[in-house]
């Protein structure tokens, strides 16, 4: 059973690497990654811990949320997931490079991990924390045009026009959670 643990953190501290080697624009960041059965559940568990975080991880920081609050946040969240990697999946297909659809998932959801952890921090440093908060939002266009760069390996047009796809695809699961789910009562 350790071994299994020591492999997910060996898997872990790969992807962060590869992250890292996104956001610093290197062609070989694709190496980093494992893109077989058993890389995709790591990155799912990535994905998952992330979800976990942005809806508990304020809590633990002591940051006052209403009652369920967190538990709706991992509900969203999960549909967002869904809905962006069927998109994905969507636009690859029609692009005919589904061989794709496997590493841009797991690359993503590793840098879903990433941008989650980037975003607690940002809730420590209080109104500051903007300045992290705007931090992630360039280093998170920045992961996925290089994601469709180097790692499913696009034209730019293509990588327009997943982007385009994952937008409206959020957009309108978004729209779909907001008439469903009642907004959370305030503080």
């Amino acid at each position: 059973m350790a071994q299994s643990n020591s492999a997910f953190f060996d898997e872990a501290a790969n992807a962060i690497r590869g992250c890292i080697a996104l956001v610093m624009g290197k062609r070989d960041s694709s190496s980093y990654f494992d893109f077989s059965q058993r890389g995709l559940v790591g990155s799912l568990i990535a994905v998952l811990a992330a979800m976990i975080l942005a809806g508990f991880g304020p809590l633990l920081l002591g940051a006052p949320m209403p009652s369920g609050a967190a538990t709706q946040s991992i509900v969203i969240n999960a549909v967002l997931f869904v809905a962006q990697a069927f998109t994905a999946y969507l636009a690859l297909r029609q692009m005919g490079r589904q061989d794709g659809f496997i590493p841009y998932l797991v690359a993503s959801n590793w840098v879903t991990l990433l941008s989650a952890i980037l975003l607690l921090v940002a809730t420590i440093f209080g109104p500051l924390g903007i300045i992290v908060l705007l931090g992630t939002a360039v280093i998170a266009i920045l992961t996925f045009v290089n994601i469709g760069r180097f790692i499913v390996t696009l034209a730019p047009l293509q990588i327009g026009l997943l982007f385009l796809s994952q937008a409206v695809g959020v957009f309108l699961a978004l729209g779909l959670v907001t008439l469903i789910l009642p907004a959370p009562p305030m503080p």
